[in-house]
């Protein structure tokens, strides 16, 4: 029976050997580890979380100030639809995060290398801020756009931020370092799991999951109620999805490399 091969780093490895994305990195120089490959992932990290918050909080802003033009659950499918595009988009380039408590999800879980983790978040935020800035400016004069706040008390908004994080991780984790996984439709099903979490969580904390996408327009329009909320929730649900995937998958198969 023929043992199926990934050529990595120009070597012919049986799969059961290859070494897991961790392993690598950390055989990895300085030079290696920020070559100009790693400065095109930063870039598309920024872009994706840009498109990611520019869509999300301006359907949200929208829907905010008529509902007759976008719904709620417009709102929600539009979270989803942006995630399933930029995933096809970019997902082959940075892996398409878009979100720090991914990115800090994936590195605890030896997906992804720690050196990269600030880099990224730095990106991420910065594309965050400046969707934030824009849409403030092209959707005057309605305020407040994608403000995440807790609709009930803020410990039940952190419960749904971890609940629907937990989920988003999780379906993320199968899709994206299993080989066993489906990735070519890695958009479709994170993107469902978005739009599945954000009409649960939308009523009581607004379904962020993403504490970028909190922060972005928190300092566009400096309103920081119960912001810790937003950056708590989500780091802890997405490490234990991660961590539970890593728990039940298929420990004699490789991980799928990351971008």
């Amino acid at each position: 029976m023929a043992t199926a091969v990934l050529d990595y780093e120009s070597q012919t490895l049986p799969l059961a050997n290859i070494p897991s994305t961790s392993d690598i990195k950390r055989r990895l120089g300085f030079s290696e580890l920020y070559a100009p490959t790693f400065l095109r992932k930063v870039v598309a990290e920024m872009i994706g979380t840009y498109m990611l918050v520019f869509a999300t909080c301006g359907a949200a802003g929208l829907s905010k100030n008529d509902d007759q033009l976008v719904s709620r659950l417009g709102a929600s499918l539009v979270g989803g639809l942006i995630v399933a595009v930029m995933i096809y988009s970019i997902g082959h380039i940075s892996g398409a995060h878009m979100n720090p408590a991914v990115t800090v999800a994936f590195a605890s879980a030896r997906h992804f290398a720690w050196k990269q983790v600030p880099i990224f978040i730095m990106a991420q935020l910065s594309g965050a801020i400046v969707a934030s800035y824009v849409l403030k400016v092209i959707l005057d004069p309605i305020t407040e756009i994608g403000i995440t706040a807790p609709s009930k008390s803020p410990f039940q908004a952190l419960g749904a931020e971890i609940v629907t994080s937990f989920v988003l991780m999780f379906v993320t984790s199968a899709v994206a370092t299993d080989f066993k996984g489906a990735g070519q439709l890695a958009g479709m099903a994170c993107g469902c799991a978005v739009t599945i979490t954000s009409i649960f969580a939308g009523p009581i904390s607004g379904g962020s999951m993403n504490p970028a996408r909190t922060l972005g327009p928190a300092i566009a329009w400096k309103t920081y109620k119960a912001i810790w909320v937003y950056i708590v929730g989500p780091l802890i649900g997405t490490n234990l999805g991660a961590w539970s995937y890593s728990l039940i998958r298929d420990a004699e198969k490789p991980f799928r490399p990351l971008p």
